[in-house]
């Protein structure tokens, strides 16, 4: 059979990606057969120097943090950004971002199928910077669009039971148990309880600047929320502050929570999951729809105040349809 590819080049995998090999190494080829940029890249592994792409990824990761979008970022978006960044830049820093296919991204996704939820982040991360790519007219279009997501090995999370809730109020310390109440009395996420001060407090409720998503929402206290907060001492700017008056930092904020799910042994429950709970009972409650859950979650979609809620909604509707049969039967009227 006619070999169609030059010398030193071969075509491996169930994919049949193209590599230069010669002189003891291995390198991708990127460019298509028969085109003159295949040529160009040829010529130049073939003089010992593979070509060196005028944009690549590196180059993008410093664009999109020279951007108007950056600022816009949340503090604890900006970190988790920076952590991937120096991935992609370890492995994919010198690549030309146009010559990058759907099938490269799920390659990549594959190599860290051990680590999903790390692995979704990654892609994700990447997805959001080629973005910036074609915004910028390097790209066309966004090869890791629509990339699925791995499946996480651990079971979703689920909402705190009752037991735990009342062994953790029963055992923990003021601070944790104020920053426990307002996690499971506001249903916000810790980063956005840990900024709520004082002066947020407004006509028996909270205005809250979410920094996941940038909405600001009003969330109405729980009667038992409210009653705390009025037995809890100003120490300083924020609610769940320190001694000294200081914000407590997530780090601390979830070694104090973690101590007491150790001793109650709640550790299958953690403090995103309080979320879950106050989207729960929400839902759990009389007349109350999927657009109540997303107005105190802050959620813009309905897909994930579902994902939030669906035990309790799916248990809510149960309830429902059997009284709906129950008062059928008391009519008289039971088939």
């Amino acid at each position: 059979m006619k070999r169609s590819l030059p010398a030193y080049v071969y075509a491996k995998g169930k994919r049949g990606y193209l590599y230069f090999c010669r002189w003891g190494k291995t390198q991708r080829m990127y460019a298509a057969p028969g085109t003159a940029e295949f040529a160009a890249e040829y010529a130049l592994l073939m003089r010992g120097r593979p070509p060196a792409p005028k944009r690549t990824i590196k180059g993008l990761i410093q664009k999109y943090m020279e951007s108007e979008r950056w600022p816009a970022l949340a503090q604890n978006t900006k970190k988790s950004y920076r952590r991937h960044f120096g991935y992609l830049e370890e492995v994919a820093g010198h690549i030309d971002p146009a010559t990058l296919r759907t099938a490269h991204i799920y390659e990549m996704r594959d190599a860290l199928r051990d680590t999903p939820t790390d692995a979704n982040r990654k892609i994700g991360t990447l997805s959001t910077l080629l973005a910036h790519g074609v915004r910028i007219g390097w790209l066309d279009r966004n090869p890791a669009e629509g990339v699925e997501k791995l499946k996480g090995l651990r079971p979703p999370r689920e909402p705190w039971p009752e037991a735990k809730i009342e062994a953790f109020r029963g055992e923990a310390a003021p601070l944790p148990l104020l920053i426990f109440e307002m996690l499971l009395g506001t249903g916000q996420r810790i980063g956005d309880v840990l900024k709520m001060r004082w002066d947020d407090i407004e006509d028996g409720g909270i205005w809250v600047r979410q920094q996941k998503t940038g909405a600001g929402i009003f969330v109405p206290f729980t009667d038992g929320l409210a009653a705390i907060l009025e037995q809890t001492p100003r120490q300083g700017e924020t609610i769940i502050a320190q001694p000294n008056g200081r914000p407590c930092s997530y780090s601390f904020a979830h070694k104090l929570v973690t101590e007491v799910r150790v001793k109650i042994d709640a550790m299958a429950w953690d403090i995103h999951a309080l979320r879950h709970s106050a989207a729960a009972e929400i839902a759990s409650l009389p007349g109350m729809s999927i657009e109540h859950v997303m107005a105190i979650t802050g959620h813009s979609s309905e897909q994930m105040a579902r994902h939030y809620s669906r035990k309790a909604d799916m248990r809510a509707k149960a309830r429902e349809a059997q009284n709906a049969r129950r008062t059928k039967r008391e009519s008289g009227n039971a088939v």
